[in-house]
């Protein structure tokens, strides 16, 4: 087992850090205050072409795998971005891996290569209100009508919707009762944002709004037969190219915002003096910190264990994929706690930043799925207990 760095991967870091150094706390204070898309920072890297990072090269793009992606992810997670600087980039890097691996070769055309500039933007419709995590119960529906499909229902969390000229959808085109399995019937589109059969609306959140997350409604939403992505009615089987990849690289950006939490604690935790003596002297935040270390040091080995899991197409994939989005999610929060408990009150106060990174390290314990369904997941497919749900 060699666990000599790649310099490739350290490249990739350090042109991240480079690039997002530019940006600093200040300005992401301010778009996230003002629920303001951070299109400055998004040009940066489009423009360097980052973007297409998993868009393989005959598309334009640079064809490398999800370890990078995440190095890529984790990096700027750990600027003074956080999770904002992430969501404005992951999305779009992550988004398409169903159609690159499932799509027409005339859909990849079309497609893949405004996808890796940059200019295409895309949202992820699956999640829905009635239906939660059990994505078998989604009710929006897709009826084929001549030779295009009419897709009417509604989708929840739909990250940069207001960005987004098209989405990637799953909608049903069998009833659940129909299929041999839960998740047959169901089938994944990339459909146009059309004004007119499409409302969005925001969703005012706690943390993570230089980036909007929406609900969208699909009124008699006209989606051409040629923007079906793989086949008829295996939909949710073609996302999972899509979700994997996403909750590893979610881990790596957990990771990057632990760091970056305990980079502002250990610093303050140096400089202020009470009672004589800076505080890290105590140990009382000293061990403490030193513990989220460790913690993030081990949970950023295991996204990029998935990761190469990912990448090397191991079957075991979606077990060290749960494990990896749970630890993470786990470590991140637990940093970034420990960071504001290291300010005291001035952890509370905006200026000092460790808030916002509090609040969005919340949010990697509840998405993209949560942490409960994870070890679901474990329990079931990898102890062999009964699935409980």
């Amino acid at each position: 087992m060699d666990f000599q760095p790649d310099p490739a991967l350290e490249e990739i870091d350090a042109e991240a850090r480079r690039l997002a150094s530019a940006f600093d706390d200040d300005y992401w204070r301010t778009r996230d205050s003002q629920h303001e898309f951070p299109w400055a920072y998004y040009e940066a890297f489009a423009s360097n072409g980052w973007i297409g990072v998993l868009v393989p090269p005959e598309y334009g793009g640079v064809g490398l795998g999800v370890q990078a992606a995440g190095t890529l992810l984790r990096a700027v997670a750990s600027t003074g971005g956080a999770m904002n600087a992430a969501s404005t980039l992951h999305l779009s890097i992550f988004g398409m891996a169903p159609v690159i691996h499932h799509g027409s070769e005339e859909m990849k055309r079309k497609y893949l290569p405004p996808t890796a500039t940059g200019e295409l933007h895309v949202s992820f419709g699956v999640t829905e209100d009635d239906a939660g995590t059990d994505t078998s119960r989604i009710r929006t529906t897709a009826r084929r009508v001549g030779d295009h499909w009419v897709v009417n229902g509604k989708k929840v969390w739909n990250t940069k919707a207001q960005q987004a000229q098209k989405i990637l959808l799953l909608a049903r085109t069998a009833p659940r009762e129909e299929g041999k399995r839960p998740f047959d019937g169901m089938t994944l589109f990339l459909a146009d944002m059309d004004p007119n059969h499409v409302e969005i609306r925001e969703i005012e959140k706690l943390g993570r709004n230089a980036v909007n997350s929406n609900e969208v409604f699909l009124n008699d939403l006209p989606v051409s037969a040629d923007d079906v992505v793989g086949e008829v009615g295996r939909g949710f089987y073609h996302i999972l190219d899509g979700i994997n990849p996403e909750r590893i690289v979610i881990a790596a950006e957990a990771v990057g915002i632990g760091r970056r939490a305990i980079e502002c604690a250990t610093r303050y935790a140096c400089e202020r003096v009470v009672f004589d003596r800076p505080i890290g002297r105590n140990q009382a935040i000293a061990h403490p910190l030193a513990d989220s270390h460790a913690e993030l040091e081990a949970a950023d080995l295991m996204w990029q264990r998935a990761a190469w899991a990912y990448d090397h197409g191991r079957p075991d994939v979606g077990a060290l994929t749960n494990m990896a989005k749970y630890r993470a999610g786990e470590a991140s929060f637990r940093a970034a706690d420990r960071a504001m408990q290291t300010f005291g009150g001035f952890g509370y106060a905006r200026e000092y930043d460790v808030e916002r990174y509090w609040r969005e390290a919340r949010l990697m314990r509840i998405a993209p799925v949560s942490q409960e369904m994870a070890l679901n997941y474990i329990a079931e497919h990898v102890l062999g207990l009964p699935r409980s749900y």
